[in-house]
């Protein structure tokens, strides 16, 4: 289940992913040339008129996090909380959600990042939305207060006013010039073109070991209503 001592991590992230070996998930670790699960950097794919330093840069931060979609902003727990109740607590979160397949998503730019979004007007929106209010109220009593750490720049707060499902693709777009935006955001829509529908019958526990450090992808706590 866990990658080393999850006990000890410094912050979580409660999240939807693609599990590990399935085609949704090689494709997106792919893009982002590295493996939450496998803790191993992947070969990225080239593009076109793009260098590969200048994509290994662009996809930094979401490589850092892995292939996940938050429903939740990553948090440490709170004082006398360990991984055990945690873990128990998203078990039963789990437990009390339906499992459904996600309608075909499209890169789309979301504030300065591309990422992978539903269609705007589709009913799974409103059911995701349901979700992650769902984990806040289930899950906020785990979470330490906040530090002052300012979040990072594609992750929403806690609160579910400003929640909105995306598989971030990049970091902050404004690293390259306009005409590398262009041929990342073609390159992005041709390469996840014929993804296929993914499950959300599960949720997905990351941990950030220490400060800064990259994403570990820990368990998938399996829907079963």
């Amino acid at each position: 289940m866990a990658h080393g001592a999850p006990s000890a991590a410094y912050r979580y992230a409660v999240s939807f992913a693609p599990h590990p070996g399935s085609l949704g998930w090689l494709a997106g670790s792919h893009w982002l040339g590295r493996c939450a699960a496998l803790l191993q950097p992947l070969e990225q794919r080239g593009i076109a008129g793009v260098s590969a330093d200048d994509l290994h840069r662009l996809t930094a931060a979401p490589r850092r996090r892995g292939w996940q979609a938050p429903l939740l902003a990553p948090f440490a727990l709170a004082p006398g909380t360990d991984w055990l109740s945690l873990h128990q607590a998203v078990q039963a979160l789990a437990h009390s959600l339906m499992p459904c397949v996600l309608p075909t998503l499209h890169v789309e730019r979301v504030g300065d990042v591309l990422a992978l979004v539903l269609p705007a007007s589709h009913a799974a929106n409103s059911a995701l939305q349901e979700t992650a209010a769902a984990g806040h109220a289930a899950l906020h009593r785990l979470a330490a207060p906040p530090s002052g750490i300012e979040p990072l720049r594609s992750e929403h707060p806690l609160a579910q006013q400003a929640f909105r499902f995306h598989l971030p693709l990049t970091g902050p777009l404004q690293q390259v010039d306009a005409q590398t935006q262009t041929l990342v955001f073609d390159a992005a829509q041709e390469y996840f073109s014929d993804l296929p529908p993914l499950k959300f019958n599960s949720l997905a526990l990351f941990a950030e070991p220490t400060p800064g450090a990259d994403f570990v992808l820990l368990d998938h706590v399996e829907m079963t209503p």
